[in-house]
């Protein structure tokens, strides 16, 4: 077992490390697209390789589509759509599916709330029969709301204000975008979700939750004769709805480095900060997907050498760049310090290496290396039906269309040294940057205990 996991490494070495087999893998997806007469639209990947299928429904709308005052309604809403119908009662749906051998689950997003459902290809009707049913009949009870209120304000707690790294990565964001709605979080405040009201959500639900604003997206050992009707058997007399406008607010530009710095009981130093960057609608984001590969791809990547194996200066080190966000985003880099070590040096180790890439390309090894890790990604991506159904729906729901990952690998092979230099210099300045700065402080004394010797 061990020399045949050593032959695995080794093989994996060469593979990331020799230039790019040519067949492109633009066309493994074979994707068939259809829109209902209600606007649905429906995306649809016959995979036989196993008896298996996942079912998808993204809704465009996430954190982003909320106003000042309700942020997380995006979140509680997800919430509530566990919570019954006319036809089926709380928390029935997630116990057929799995009865029938399956599970489910959702998540919410800045741009968009996604509901799944991975079950035996035999038993695609029962999905699609009982998201339909929620798209329409969500009962929304009063008390059900006040109780799951609670669990997401808990959540909050166990998540965010426990977690000090992520409490700063929230604030950084509150900073880094001051008008845009990037600036509040996912799950929302605590004041909003306070004032939340089951009017609200409901209003939120018939708004949003209409198939023109939503893609269904099919992939497993199916056949789009048999499963197109079963769509349209159940989705097709849902009316269709009048969904609002994105959301049209720009951020302006930013004109200088901010700062914020977070002291609290913590166990270890934690930098975080981010630059204004592109999205999907930008040509360079395919370099700045390499650079983040040349930057942060592994243990061998320039900054887990530099900071964790050569200076000591962090446990933890990387980066981070979502292309496909409906608006531009932040390319992020994040460092755990080393405690016998000094923040500012981590900090500006990090510096160091961005620096460093602005005035010298990337090798020809270091390059393909990191193109093919983007690769990589893509292609294991794609060996499961889950994340298959994921690239699309990503794609689609953020507004860049699934037919942005056909051609994704081409674009990514034809990245020069010189753009992966010149996205840099363009994007990776001072007066785009946000930094956050986690100080761990000493915990206070709990009632009744005294510090220092009680001789």
């Amino acid at each position: 077992m061990l020399k045949r996991r050593l032959c695995l490494t080794i093989a994996l070495a060469i593979i990331l490390i020799l230039p790019a087999p040519q067949p492109a893998m633009a066309n493994r997806m074979k994707v068939q697209e259809f829109t209902l007469t209600n606007g649905l639209k429906v995306l649809l990947v016959e995979e036989p390789k196993a008896p298996v299928v996942t079912v998808q429904i993204w809704y465009k709308v996430g954190s982003r589509n909320e106003v000042m005052g309700r942020a997380g309604l995006s979140h509680m809403l997800e919430h509530m759509m566990f919570k019954g119908t006319p036809k089926y009662g709380k928390g029935d749906f997630s116990k057929i599916i799995k009865k029938n051998g399956g599970n489910d689950n959702a998540f919410t997003s800045q741009d968009y709330t996604a509901y799944f459902e991975n079950l035996a290809a035999d038993k695609l009707e029962l999905a699609l029969e009982m998201e339909a049913d929620r798209l329409q009949g969500l009962l929304l009870d009063d008390k059900e709301f006040q109780l799951e209120r609670e669990v997401v304000k808990e959540e909050r707690r166990l998540r965010i204000e426990d977690v000090p790294p992520s409490y700063l990565v929230e604030l950084l964001y509150a900073q880094a975008f001051m008008t845009h709605p990037y600036h509040w979080p996912i799950i929302g405040w605590f004041n909003d979700l306070d004032a939340m009201t089951r009017q609200d959500l409901k209003a939120y639900y018939e708004k949003h939750y209409v198939p023109n604003n939503a893609t269904l997206v099919i992939v497993g050992d199916v056949k789009a004769e048999t499963a197109l009707p079963l769509v349209r058997k159940y989705f097709d007399g849902i009316p269709k709805g009048t969904p609002p406008p994105p959301p049209s607010v720009v951020e302006p530009e930013q004109k200088g480095e901010r700062r914020i710095v977070v002291k609290r009981e913590a166990q270890l130093p934690f930098i975080y900060f981010g630059y204004k960057a592109p999205n999907f609608t930008s040509p360079d984001v395919r370099a700045l997907a390499v650079l983040e590969s040349i930057l942060s791809g592994g243990r061998s990547a320039r900054l887990y050498e530099a900071l964790v194996y050569r200076k000591k200066l962090a446990l933890q080190v990387g980066a981070g760049y979502n292309e496909l966000a409906a608006d531009p985003e932040l390319f992020t880099f994040y460092a755990v310090v080393n405690p016998s070590a000094k923040i500012a040096d981590a900090e500006q180790a990090v510096l160091v290496e961005i620096e460093r890439l602005k005035k010298a390309p990337p090798s020809d090894m270091e390059l393909q290396k990191a193109k093919n890790q983007v690769e990589a990604k893509y292609l294991f991506e794609q060996d499961s039906i889950f994340r298959q159904a994921m690239l699309l729906g990503t794609a689609e729901t953020a507004g860049a269309g699934w037919q942005y990952i056909a051609d994704y690998v081409d674009k990514v092979r034809a990245v020069s040294k010189e753009d992966i230099r010149r996205v840099a210099r363009t994007y990776l300045n001072e007066d785009r940057r946000t930094v956050g700065i986690l100080i761990p402080v000493a915990p206070k004394p709990q009632a009744g205990q005294t510090t220092g010797d009680a001789r």
